[in-house]
Order: structure tokens, then C-alpha cells, then sequence
């Protein structure tokens, strides 16, 4: 019989990125799809990459002139998992 071990038992998840935008006014928004939900990404990567093909202008501006109105947000608990106190989930 094999050993017991923990670390077998746990689930696993990763947790998602979403991108934000700054409207000028420090009000920061979810981008989100045509369909109206929130845009995530699986990685940092995807989404950065994502966030510079849909605000090119505003993610090389944030290069030369200072300010921040791009971001990428790791999201580690859903409302849902918050309001259930479910244990947050691992890196992004």
C-alpha cells in the first residue's frame, strides 16, 4: 500500500489576470469583451500582451512619459469564493 501523502489531495489552481484600465482620474475599470464579460488570462503574458494590442498608444506612453493608466491584475478569489471564504489560489 502506497504512503499517504497531502500534497496529493490538494487541488490546485491557478489563478487568472485580468487587465485594467485608468480613465485620468484615478477610476480604474475591468476591460471587457465584446460579449460584455470581463476579460482573463490564463498568464501575466497573455494578458500583457493582449492589454498592449488593445491600448498600444497608452501602454508605450506609460514608457516615455510617466503615469500609470495600464495594469495587470491577479485575481485570486472570485466574489463568490470571498463571501465562502475559500483559500485563495496559487500564482499567476
Amino acid at each position: 500500500m502506497a504512503p499517504h501523502r497531502p500534497e496529493a489531495n490538494k487541488l490546485v489552481m491557478t489563478a487568472l489576470c485580468k487587465i485594467e484600465t485608468e480613465d485620468g482620474h484615478g477610476l480604474w475599470s475591468d476591460v471587457r469583451g465584446p460579449d460584455g464579460t470581463v476579460m482573463t488570462f490564463e498568464n501575466d503574458e497573455d494578458a500583457r500582451a493582449k492589454l498592449a494590442e488593445l491600448f498600444p498608444v497608452m501602454v508605450q506612453m506609460e514608457k516615455y512619459a510617466g503615469g500609470k493608466r495600464t495594469r495587470v491584475v491577479r485575481v485570486f478569489r472570485t466574489d463568490e469564493e470571498w463571501k465562502d471564504h475559500s483559500p485563495p489560489i496559487e500564482g499567476c
